[in-house]
């Protein structure tokens, strides 16, 4: 039996095709593989968030100091929001995603709350060598948080200096030509601040009583000597019950003062 010589090229041609089919199969197979693996992601493109603007207008802010609180705290909370405060409307402006915007509007809900406000009635109790001298009462309305100042007496003139210190050098005479005078508080003086922590109230208070000595100057004749007693401290007052924050002794004299608190809850 004769061999054909053409037959074995194209043998050779069917065994090459053959390979190739079979090469081209496995890869679309590992491809396929390679697509339907749960380890591998598609592209992703990321858009941006959507940002709102709101403005919230605070109800029981009343000093600047309240604003800035809240304001702090939100910007320490919501580092991604850009906050801004407006003072003379008391209103913070907001711009971020929705989702901040409202945790951050529950947040003001939270801080922004109507304060406490108290009537403190100060009995000032004045002795003589022990005996009883009369008695002073001194009320006034504090909110929790703000500074609330008495005074009751006069003001004295104090020489400090001159504008024309030439003149006053060659005509001593002429000693209050272009004289700077600075004034002086004295008698009584009450700066107290209360916060409220539940039925308690935490009050700091500072009680002054000055006066003017009848003693002479040295500095010069026309400069006043002022006696000075101070009580300062921090007190806890539970609401309704009097408290002694101390004794005030007046200088030069034998009197004594005895400073009692009491708060009560208005609203």
């Amino acid at each position: 039996m004769k061999r054909s010589w053409n037959a074995i090229p194209n043998l050779g041609i069917r065994s090459l095709h053959l390979l190739l089919a079979v090469s081209f199969g496995t890869l679309l197979f590992a491809v396929a593989g390679y697509a339907q693996s749960p380890d591998t992601k598609p592209c992703e493109i990321k858009t941006p968030p959507v940002e709102v603007n709101q403005t919230v207008f605070l109800k029981y802010a009343s000093q600047q100091n309240d604003l800035n609180d809240i304001q702090t705290d939100l910007r320490n909370m919501f580092s991604r929001m850009k906050i801004y405060g407006i003072p003379s409307q008391y209103a913070i402006t907001m711009r971020g995603t929705p989702d901040d915007i409202a945790l951050a509007v529950k947040l003001i809900a939270d801080l922004d709350r109507p304060k406490k406000t108290y009537r403190l009635t100060y009995t000032i109790t004045e002795t003589d060598s022990g005996k009883p001298a009369g008695a002073g009462h001194y009320a006034m309305i504090a909110t929790s948080g703000e500074r609330q100042i008495f005074k009751q007496g006069d003001r004295i003139p104090i020489f400090v200096g001159t504008n024309d210190a030439q003149n006053t050098t060659q005509n001593p005479k002429v000693e209050f030509v272009g004289a700077q005078v600075q004034y002086q508080d004295v008698g009584l003086m009450i700066d107290s601040i209360v916060q409220a922590h539940d039925d308690d109230v935490v009050l700091r208070s500072k009680v002054e009583q000055s006066n003017v000595s009848e003693d002479k100057s040295g500095v010069g004749t026309q400069d006043p000597i002022i006696r000075q007693s101070l009580l300062e401290g921090t007190s806890t007052l539970v609401l309704g019950k009097p408290l002694v924050l101390g004794a005030l002794d007046i200088p030069g004299s034998t009197r004594k003062l005895e400073v009692q608190v009491e708060a009560e809850l208005v609203k």
